[in-house]
């Protein structure tokens, strides 16, 4: 905890330096939050991301004696102990976090089993982009600890706008892609490696049981998920261009010409004399 929190304050002091905003990825401790909390409180652009791991997880299933229920769990920085979870949902709950991630990196016990002599070698990662939605609505709408609007901009809205596409996407607007998820709030999931759509053979939600279902999605205005069943050809995704200098920039770039100009003036001086 204390090594994710003094890289963070280490980046954040850097992003001061030179004058940028900072994004923080995989936010999984107090003590990090706290880091950005205070930057941010300062006036510092920071933008703090946690996982999905790091929202609903704790470390037990790390000392599990099982290693290859123990070995699923690895990832970096690691789920933590009990409390640090609900510290960040309360951080994403009052707008010190942003954002809410995947870090979606999953393998399957083969590969997971790589490291059973020697912990370095299990390879970093969970799996969560599948199970995203679900769990955040669970874990933050169905237990109140936020609304249905921050719902939609801390998984859509303001990731969009992060990234600069928003309206593009993060919007339901003319001219926006109709890219849209029906979630009934009064349907329940079950989570299970036996019936994720992943090829993995693990999943560190296994037999999680909540509220609200995407039921429906739609991609370009097309039902491409629908009762439980995927409907979409290969090759039919398209790219999307994220320009540089989003929101975050604005105001920065006066203050960086103000900078650039003040190491400038000793040049111009030296030049005068010649």
């Amino acid at each position: 905890m204390q090594l994710e929190a003094e890289a963070t304050a280490r980046a954040i002091r850097l992003a001061g330096f030179i004058n940028t905003p900072l994004y923080i990825v995989h936010v999984m401790s107090i003590d990090a939050m706290e880091e950005i909390a205070k930057a941010r409180k300062l006036g510092q652009r920071v933008v703090g991301e946690p996982v999905v791991s790091g929202l609903v997880l704790n470390d037990s299933g790390l000392w599990d004696p099982d290693f290859n229920i123990a070995a699923k769990f690895v990832m970096s920085p690691p789920i933590r102990a009990p409390g640090h979870g609900r510290a960040l949902q309360a951080a994403v709950s009052m707008g010190v976090l942003q954002l809410v991630g995947t870090d979606h990196c999953t393998f399957n016990s083969t590969q997971k089993a790589f490291g059973i002599d020697d912990f370095r070698k299990i390879p970093n990662g969970v799996n969560g982009i599948e199970e995203r939605m679900h769990l955040v609505w669970d874990t933050m709408v169905a237990s109140g600890k936020i609304s249905v609007t921050d719902y939609v901009r801390i998984t859509s809205t303001e990731c969009a706008r992060i990234f600069n596409i928003y309206p593009k996407k993060g919007a339901i607007l003319p001219g926006s892609d109709a890219d849209i998820i029906i979630l009934n709030p009064n349907s329940s999931f079950q989570i299970s490696s036996n019936s994720h759509h992943s090829r993995s053979d693990t999943n560190v939600y296994e037999g999680w049981i909540g509220k609200g279902k995407v039921e429906i999605t739609i991609v370009g205005g097309r039902i491409v998920w629908e009762n439980n069943e995927l409907k979409v050809n290969l090759g039919s995704g398209k790219y999307i261009k994220m320009p540089p200098f989003n929101y975050l920039f604005d105001g920065i770039e006066k203050a960086d010409v103000s900078y650039i100009s003040s190491l400038r003036a000793p040049v111009n001086r030296f030049k005068a004399m010649q």
